[in-house]
């Protein structure tokens, strides 16, 4: 849950990395030969919005992920495809749910040594696909399986593909299904305060001294708030609809809708609430309350209120276009437009350009530029500023009203006839990219991804 952006990033460059030519016009193997593409990206991240300390500390946070894809030809019309991915990240702000476990500091600015600190997200998918003897029909199942400490993700879906007038135009449907479950872990101070009921003379509050804001020694936090969550499944269905149309021999347009639709636990239990109706207590150094925003505060912590609580449904409706044209051998001009809205209250836009420039036979850069706004949700306020009346609550500045730019740049290398070997594969391609994202609220993000592919000779 904490690298979502950087999945972002990942499912970008996969897409551009596993571009395939275009549909045959005669009868042959879909693919000729076993194809592997090895995929390993880094990406990190810092900000000043912790959604984890209630939306202000650090965001620290970086990951390296490796993937692996093997297509394997199971005969002339069908295709099984499995891709296994394992992620290795640190996150500052994840650590922050037991902000306590830190031996010289304590404060919603700097790391905790805590588990919740580091993880591994591990992921596996398996996709098959027939198409029929003329290649206008090609349809496809797939199921998925992903985890990480916690969250635990089970997918299936499938989808249909149809090709019409000569193959100029392409239908196609999908749809998916995710059935997912928590292992939730909790900010400790609140999950603390449930196991012992309140008694600060037991547990994690034995010898801790709380304060109030006056830095005052006191029993009087009580988080009434707050109850750990009996729902610990969240589902997610989907469907989506596509439509391609080569227009000319230079130019292709394409439309898709997206329906997404989300039920169960849809908040995430480590994320702190703070409302701004009620005291403030604190745990640490009472003479740096007053700065307690600041990054430059290092011995403090305030005791969470409760965790982020929003609707148990959401659904969500993207819609956009493609147009790609070919200017020369030299330029193409891919572009791509998406309006977002749902239920929550939160609408956007995406806009991208790719420029991919073919300086020789087998060499091709990609610089690109995207730009993304959006409206906050309704049930967004930064820290500290809920009131403890409201029914929902989140201080996650990821349902935040801002915008972004990424600027990417990435180069290909390419031999059509794989002359370089490692054992029985020949190299197809190497993919290299680098995307740079700022948003206007202080996030800033950089990618790095490089791709092989390999063929079987």
């Amino acid at each position: 849950m904490k690298n979502s952006l950087f999945i972002l990033f990942l499912l970008a460059f996969t897409s551009t990395y596993a571009q395939q030519d275009s549909t045959q016009v005669y009868k042959k193997r879909v693919l000729e030969t076993t194809e592997v593409d090895f995929l390993s990206t880094y990406y990190s991240q810092d900000g000043n919005n912790a959604s984890v300390t209630g939306g202000i500390g650090t965001e620290e946070l970086s990951d390296v992920t490796g993937t692996i894809v093997v297509s394997i030809p199971l005969n002339d019309d069908d295709v099984l495809t499995v891709d296994a991915g394992i992620s290795a990240y640190t996150s500052a702000s994840s650590s922050n749910g037991d902000p306590f476990d830190k031996s010289n500091s304590l404060s919603p600015w700097i790391a905790s040594s805590g588990a919740s600190g580091s993880d591994t997200w591990t992921s596996i998918n398996a996709d098959y696909s027939h198409s029929s003897d003329d290649r206008n029909t090609i349809w496809n199942a797939d199921v998925s399986f992903a985890a990480e400490y916690d969250y635990v993700s089970a997918g299936f879906g499938g989808g249909l593909t149809k090709l019409f007038n000569e193959k100029n135009t392409t239908l196609g449907i999908s749809g998916k299904v995710y059935i997912d479950t928590w292992n939730p872990i909790y900010p400790t101070e609140l999950k603390s305060f449930e196991e012992v009921n309140g008694n600060f003379n037991q547990g994690f509050f034995s010898g801790v001294t709380i304060i109030d804001q006056n830095g005052t020694p006191t029993t009087a936090w009580n988080p009434t708030n707050y109850s750990s969550i009996k729902d610990k499944g969240r589902n997610s269905y989907s469907l989506s609809l596509s439509v391609s149309q080569i227009l000319n021999k230079n130019a292709q347009f394409s439309f898709f809708v997206d329906i997404v639709r989300q039920e169960g636990w849809l908040a995430n239990p480590l994320q702190r609430v703070y409302f701004g109706d009620v005291a403030n207590y604190y745990i640490g150094n009472a003479s740096s309350i007053p700065n307690y925003t600041s990054p430059t505060n290092t011995d403090v912590f305030m005791l969470a209120d409760d965790i982020e609580r929003l609707p148990s449904s959401r659904t969500k409706i993207p819609f956009g276009i493609r147009f790609n044209y070919y200017l020369n051998e030299i330029f193409t001009v891919r572009t791509y437009y998406r309006y977002y809205f749902d239920d929550w209250g939160i609408k956007s836009n995406t806009a991208s350009i790719e420029l991919p420039i073919k300086v020789s036979q087998k060499f091709t850069l990609y610089p690109s530029f995207r730009y993304y706004d959006q409206t906050e949700a309704d049930y967004f306020a930064p820290f500290d500023q809920h009131l403890s009346t409201e029914q929902y609550y989140t201080s996650d500045y990821d349902l935040s009203k801002f915008n972004a730019t990424q600027i990417g740049f990435g180069i290909s290398y390419t031999d059509i006839f794989t002359k370089a070997h490692i054992w029985k594969f020949g190299l197809k391609s190497i993919d290299l990219k680098y995307n740079n994202y700022k948003r206007n609220t202080g996030l800033s993000a950089n990618f790095i991804g490089v791709g092989f592919k390999f063929l079987q000779d």
